[in-house]
């Protein structure tokens, strides 16, 4: 690996030590269709999660969310359902709702067990200071759904 490849400029992975990461990477390679990251390593697909708090001043909240962002913060809730799957086996699923000015909501389901609910808000602004950060906050995600599915199985079922 060359650090171009990375994200910090250091040859180490967070992804190989983060159930998480290791379940966002499988997203994101799973939409690619035309296999244009399949010479890409983890963290170099990953980089695009990592915005800075100043990057993300730079970044304008005019005008449409770029479709490259949305596909972020959809697989970003793909990889929280299907760890959620993992741990609970319920059938999770992933709703997106966001305005074109970047307001909007994700919900992660099961069954009429909502397991996840973040009120997104400057969508085109999504992102995490770091790796560490990002796989912290989907970890946190995924042990609050399961632990809703674990306390209300029966509504999680259909």
């Amino acid at each position: 690996m060359t650090p171009e490849n990375n994200v910090n400029g250091t040859a180490t992975s967070v992804v190989s030590t983060s159930p998480f990461l290791k379940a966002l990477v499988l997203q994101i390679r799973g939409q690619d269709a035309y296999g244009v990251y399949r010479s890409w390593s983890d963290d170099l697909l990953l980089k695009g999660f990592v915005v800075t708090k100043q990057k993300k001043r730079e970044i304008s909240v005019q005008g449409e969310v770029d479709p490259v962002t949305i596909s972020r913060i959809m697989s970003f809730f793909k990889a929280i359902a299907a760890r959620i799957e993992q741990e609970t086996g319920l059938i999770s699923q992933v709703v997106l709702d966001l305005s074109h000015e970047g307001f909007g909501w994700a919900l992660v389901f099961s069954g009429r067990l909502i397991l996840t609910v973040k009120t997104l808000r400057d969508a085109h602004r999504f992102g995490f200071d770091s790796l560490e950060k990002l796989a912290e906050e989907g970890d946190r995600y995924v042990a609050k759904g399961v632990d809703l599915a674990n306390r209300y199985k029966e509504v999680s079922k259909l």
